[in-house]
């Protein structure tokens, strides 16, 4: 695949993931008028999708690998743009529920296929790489609101959904017309896919490193997707009397998310500069009081908390993908991506019932955003176990003899 036309791919099909993923939590303000539900009830509707997202991730790292990578994006692009169009269309909750399903099932494709064809590129750069592709699905998430708001205003809940799969359907045309094989996009990523996998560390680090993952992985995913699913619902009602309507409310939501959507182009070359745990422990450490000030914080007061805390947020987010990139041997490295979306958005799945649940039976978002907080401590504890540069040298193995 020629690098110039398949990295704007890959970046795009990241923005629209999100995207798409994220329209539902901004028109759920709409429907809870149409379909005469609960805000609690009408999140519901929207978990099988996010169980279809994080599951789906294992058939297709596996089909990406036996089968063919760029045909599976081609899926990505189709499945997730007719998915939308359907969706705009439904009539009742329980179509919705099962279209949502559908959704989230072909968005699954992407993370670990896409991300597998960046892991092959040069992996001096590799923190850039990774904290580009990461702005571009931030931005995706920034625009969900913006894009749900404005066409719910103007238009209607239906074209939220409908003009993001036409869209989606039209640079799948364009990625089918132009990227026309599976090859590595440059000779080094050839020869790396050719290598015999070789763990580049001792069984216990392996074993550490993967637990640290699997652990900072799921804590993320649920914190990203509680903030990402609670955040246009809060700034409704903490903001009711200086913002009005879908769209304004939209329109604040995709500013926080455009500024924190930098997070992991600045933090991406960190990566290649620093030792991850030096990255890793700033960067999560510093979620816990943001997390709980948000609790808290009301008027315009919880924009300026909101700012910083998803800047973090989104940030981990490149650290796990480096993670992986930097310790996982080639050879196996889109079968870890795999399983480490489906722990990521098995756990997005559990965000929604816990927003929810809390918020209907607790002090509303206050309490949210304190469990959340609560729960970061996690991550923090995560980030002081990972293992130090000395640690990680005396626990390589040695190369074998030619």
């Amino acid at each position: 695949m020629p690098r110039p036309f398949l990295v704007p791919f890959v970046n795009t099909a990241h923005a629209i993931d999100h995207l798409v993923m994220l329209i539902f939590p901004t028109v759920v303000i709409a429907l809870s008028q149409e379909f005469a539900m609960s805000y609690g009830d009408l999140l519901a509707l929207s978990v099988g999708g996010f169980i279809a997202f994080g599951a789906g991730s294992l058939p297709a790292g596996w089909l990406g690998d036996r089968w063919s990578r760029r045909k599976m994006m081609i899926v990505f692009f189709f499945g997730t743009g007719a998915a939308c169009i359907v969706t705009g269309l439904v009539s009742t909750p329980w179509q919705m529920a099962a279209m949502l399903t559908v959704l989230g099932a072909c968005a699954a494709i992407y993370h670990p296929v896409g991300n597998a064809m960046l892991a092959g590129l040069d992996p001096a750069t590799m923190g850039r790489t990774m904290g580009i592709n990461g702005l571009w699905g931030n931005l995706g998430v920034a625009a969900a609101a913006l894009v749900a708001g404005a066409l719910t205003d103007w238009i209607s809940w239906r074209a939220a959904f409908i003009a993001p799969g036409v869209a989606s359907i039209a640079v799948g045309i364009a990625f089918a017309v132009m990227i026309r094989d599976d090859k590595p996009a440059t000779a080094a990523a050839a020869r790396r896919q050719a290598a015999p996998a070789s763990p580049p560390f001792d069984r216990a680090m392996l074993l550490r490193l993967f637990v640290i993952l699997m652990v900072s992985t799921a804590l993320n995913g649920v914190i990203f997707s509680a903030t990402t699913l609670a955040m246009p619902k809060m700034f409704a009602e903490r903001l009711s009397s200086l913002v009005s309507g879908t769209f304004g409310v939209g329109l604040l939501v995709s500013a926080v998310y455009a500024f924190a959507a930098f997070a992991q182009m600045c933090i991406g070359p960190v990566m290649d500069r620093w030792p991850t745990r030096t990255v890793f422990l700033p960067v999560v450490a510093l979620q816990v009081p943001l997390l709980l000030l948000a609790g808290y914080a009301g008027g315009w007061t919880i924009v300026l908390v909101a700012v910083p805390m998803m800047f973090f947020v989104f940030g981990q987010i490149v650290v796990n993908e480096v993670m992986v990139a930097r310790y996982c041997a080639d050879a196996v490295r889109s079968r870890v991506y795999a399983v480490r979306y489906f722990v990521s958005f098995g756990a997005s799945a559990v965000a929604i019932p816990l927003v929810a649940v809390l918020h209907g039976h607790g002090q509303g978002f206050t309490t949210v955003f304190v469990v959340l907080g609560v729960g970061a401590l996690g991550l923090v504890a995560s980030a002081l176990w990972f293992p130090s540069g000395r640690a990680l040298a005396g626990a390589a193995r040695a190369p074998a003899a030619p």
